[in-house]
């Protein structure tokens, strides 16, 4: 075969298999695809701050355990699932105290709040072995650096409600229901009287003490007590909602305290002076959230910074007499109107704050004496 018959032989022969291929479908693999890189997983959640309060009385008390725990819950509303709270409930202002505040650490809580003055030494002794644990005491005076105070300017909304006993009294012959012979509660008693005077000079105010924050039997004993010595409204420093009841069943008149009250004896109360510990507590939270929370601070809030308010003004009070609350109330906000303002006297007669002077908190923190108007004397020893 000569060259030139191969050379077509060989053509042929590679067109057939070219058309063979074509034939059986057979189709160029496409590229492998590449592969893309994992993504990079989510960073880990936060773990919540837990958060732990200590109440003295119990949650339904209606007053002041009852305030406080509308300020844990505001937290929760406001920071979500940032923050865990709990709280233990009745804890007496005795040593069994520090063992609770031992157990809230050992749970790892990370900001915990003792709500009453008498837990200030447990709160000492614990935050002392529990440096990485913030603590925040109310009502107290000592500190530390991992212990701050804070407080309420619970006489502001005092003075509110005695504007409007004074206006309200038949016998001019006011009753208080106090608990613990501190300067908190001698302050409230006084700052109550002073407003009272203001609208009614004649009136004079009776103190039956308890000596205890919660005790609904000792409360309405007391309360009686007043009634029976011609008081014909009563105030309270106490933390339930005994001294109005006890007065709705008198058909006499009085206040709520701390919290709203108007519920338990509409037909006997006049207003309700409250605390607001919302703004405080996540103002708290937000600065150990955030790590700017410092210990050795005190802070006091009152109308001004909306930690105090006097609330459900009873139709039964005058308009003139609601209309000088106002008054107080907006002074008290943009700091016109100052209760603790000269010529102020004592029982004897004598001047506890000087004509146009105005006490600073370190003579009110300290106040252990009566001012004129109140009867009786300061239980001796406090």
């Amino acid at each position: 075969m000569t060259d030139f018959g191969k050379r077509k032989l060989l053509t042929l022969t590679a067109l057939a298999a070219t058309a063979a291929l074509v034939g059986c479908g057979k189709k160029e693999e496409p590229p492998a695809p590449v592969a893309e890189a994992p993504a990079s997983a989510p960073a880990p959640k936060p773990e919540p701050l837990k958060i732990a309060f200590a109440y003295v009385g119990p949650v339904g008390d209606g007053g002041w355990t009852f305030a406080h725990d509308n300020g844990r819950k505001a937290i929760e509303a406001e920071f979500g699932d940032k923050v865990v709270t709990s709280f233990v409930e009745s804890v007496p202002e005795a040593a069994d105290a520090e063992r609770v505040f031992r157990d809230m650490v050992g749970q790892g809580n990370k900001l915990i709040f003792g709500t009453t003055f008498g837990y200030m030494e447990p709160i000492q002794k614990v935050a002392a072995d529990s440096k990485d644990v913030k603590f925040e005491h109310a009502t107290g005076y000592k500190q530390g650096d991992n212990v701050r105070t804070y407080d309420s300017r619970t006489y502001e909304g005092a003075y509110m409600a005695g504007i409007i006993a004074g206006g309200m009294t038949k016998s001019n012959t006011l009753g208080v229901v106090g608990s613990i012979p501190i300067p908190e509660v001698i302050r409230n008693i006084n700052s109550f009287t002073l407003g009272a005077q203001s609208v009614n000079p004649k009136v004079r105010t009776k103190v039956v003490w308890v000596n205890t924050w919660y005790d609904t039997g000792k409360e309405t004993e007391a309360a009686q007590s007043l009634i029976n010595q011609g008081a014909d409204v009563l105030f309270q420093n106490t933390d339930s909602s005994a001294v109005l009841q006890t007065a709705g069943k008198n058909k006499k008149l009085a206040f709520g305290w701390d919290s709203d009250m108007t519920a338990y004896a509409p037909e006997a109360h006049l207003a309700s002076a409250v605390i607001n510990w919302g703004p405080y507590y996540i103002k708290a939270t937000k600065d150990a959230l955030e790590g700017t929370w410092a210990g050795g601070g005190a802070v006091w809030w009152g109308v001004k910074e909306g930690a105090i308010d006097i609330v459900s003004i009873s139709d039964k009070v005058p308009a003139e007499l609601k209309e000088k609350v106002e008054t107080v109330k907006a002074g008290l906000k943009d700091g016109s109107f100052v209760i603790w303002k000269g010529p102020i006297v004592g029982q004897d007669g004598k001047d506890i704050v000087k004509k146009d002077e105005a006490a600073d908190d370190k003579f009110l923190g300290g106040l252990n004496v009566y001012v004129k108007g109140v009867d009786g004397k300061v239980p001796a020893g406090k």
